[in-house]
């Protein structure tokens, strides 16, 4: 089965179960109001959304001498680096790290990026016990799935299905199955007693400075902390386009990333990483290592027309406001990231010849673009992506090589659609046909009418009712 059939099964499986996309429509709801409520004034919004764009465009223009500074104050700060080019280097460098110290056991806190590589898995192949400490991650973890939300990743649950996740994997263990905060009171006990055992603990990375070389963490659990503090050794990975010039820049970011993200004025733990436990302090790992993943970022750091897409802060924002994500979910598409920020970022990551149909998942109602924090033109690469996905003449290389999908009928009517648009008399002929032949509208036109009725014109065009009313064109 090809990609673009898979995807096809993944989005019918996804509709057809009512109860996931209640728990969708849900969350999202209440993700929404929280950011509305948050950022009530339009124009300290803007504000912020510039100030935020501005720095994250600042740091992409100057990305590879930020890197090279990243990496000298993080050497002098006892930070080792590792560069890594794709996921499979940074598993093995991470499972080197682990095996030369005779580590065992991991606790991780949330990470994209290890997604991206698989490292759980990896690690897990090899002996490895790798814990997930971040309450969704542990969640799905039990469950054998992958994230639904870059923020929140087991947003597609609800409490029952949580609790009878704990209460197959925890038989011995006595709570309220309706009470949230019981349940979650019994995942910390279980991850508490997990860190005290870990060799090492691994984390992502939200921003890393350059000026400093210092890794920052944002979070609202403490698990973070603690995977960041209680191992003696602790391993980031992130991918290269985190990197900010100063420590200045941070604010701005944090301000915007948790106020659109979850309506938080802020996060209830902000970790700023600067070195290893020095001999007159407490606390804290012996070794600290980041892992620099660029997996395809360079590339698209390379391209004029993509590079805005390396902006993006991992916020969700984007995901939160997509029509499509909330009737289908994370899952449907497949990828380590869903959402808008995903269909712009995934087919490039993995080319756009194997999963350019990802392109497809999106109404183009431009909802993603006019809320991101860092002002990334997402409903634009959106469409660029798909015109390429669709017209075999236009694609480019994309990590896999050259585009090789085959769509005429679409290309023929989206060609057809810009001939009439582009030429007043053929469209106001076309406006003439259209309303006067309307029974004749076809009531099933494919995919699209599988979940919803056909689009049919309307009796009287926009334009003869505005003559009617005395809107007379000049």
């Amino acid at each position: 089965m090809n990609q673009t059939e898979a995807f096809k099964q993944r989005i019918d499986a996804a509709l057809g179960n009512q109860q996931v996309r209640d728990n969708f429509r849900k969350a999202m709801d209440g993700l929404m109001d929280k950011r509305a409520e948050a950022l009530q004034d339009p124009e300290e919004l803007q504000y912020l959304r510039d100030q935020a764009a501005a720095v994250r465009a600042y740091a992409l223009a100057n990305l590879p001498e930020l890197l090279e500074q990243l990496e000298q104050r993080l050497l002098a700060n006892g930070i080792e680096v590792h560069w890594a080019q794709d996921g499979a280097e940074a598993n093995r460098i991470i499972y080197g790290i682990i095996d030369q110290a005779g580590g065992s056991t991991v606790v991780k806190g949330k990470s994209m990026v290890s997604e991206e590589s698989g490292l759980n898995d990896y690690l897990i192949e090899r002996g490895i016990d790798v814990l997930e400490s971040d309450l969704g991650e542990f969640i799905i973890q039990l469950a054998n799935e992958p994230p639904s939300h870059i923020i929140a990743p087991a947003i597609h649950k609800n409490r029952h299905q949580v609790a009878e996740l704990f209460q197959r994997f925890f038989p011995d263990e006595v709570f309220d199955a309706d009470d949230i905060e019981d349940m979650t009171a019994l995942a910390r006990r279980i991850l508490r007693e997990k860190f005290a055992r870990a060799d090492v603990g691994i984390s992502g990375v939200n921003f890393a400075v350059a000026e400093t070389g210092t890794i920052c963490l944002v979070e609202n659990e403490g698990n973070g902390r603690l995977s960041t503090t209680a191992p003696d050794i602790h391993i980031a990975i992130t991918g290269i386009e985190k990197v900010v010039a100063r420590l200045e820049d941070i604010p701005p970011l944090v301000e915007i990333l948790t106020r659109t993200a979850t309506g938080q004025p802020i996060t209830t733990y902000f970790n700023l990483i600067s070195g290893a436990r020095k001999a007159d302090e407490k606390d804290g790992p012996k070794q600290v290592h980041l892992v620099l993943l660029d997996n395809g970022r360079g590339e698209i750091h390379g391209d004029a027309d993509f590079i805005d897409t390396l902006r993006c802060i991992r916020c969700g924002t984007c995901i939160n406001h997509c029509p499509v994500y909330v009737q289908m979910g994370g899952h449907a598409y497949g990828t380590v990231y869903p959402g808008p920020i995903g269909i712009v970022l995934e087919p490039q990551r993995q080319g756009i010849d194997r999963i350019g149909a990802l392109t497809s998942a999106c109404s183009l109602c431009g909802a993603c673009g006019e809320v991101c924090p860092v002002e990334i033109p997402l409903p634009q690469l959106i469409n660029q992506l798909r015109a390429e996905a669709v017209d075999a003449g236009r694609s480019r290389s994309r990590v896999h090589g050259k585009g090789s999908l085959r769509k005429p009928r679409e290309s023929a009517a989206w060609k057809l659609w810009s001939l009439l648009y582009a030429n007043p008399v053929l469209y106001r002929s076309f406006r003439f046909l259209a309303t006067r032949l309307r029974a004749l509208s076809p009531k099933n036109t494919g995919p699209w009418t599988r979940y919803r009725s056909a689009p049919r014109p309307a009796a009287r065009s926009l334009a003869d009712l505005a003559r009617q009313d005395g809107f007379e064109r000049d």
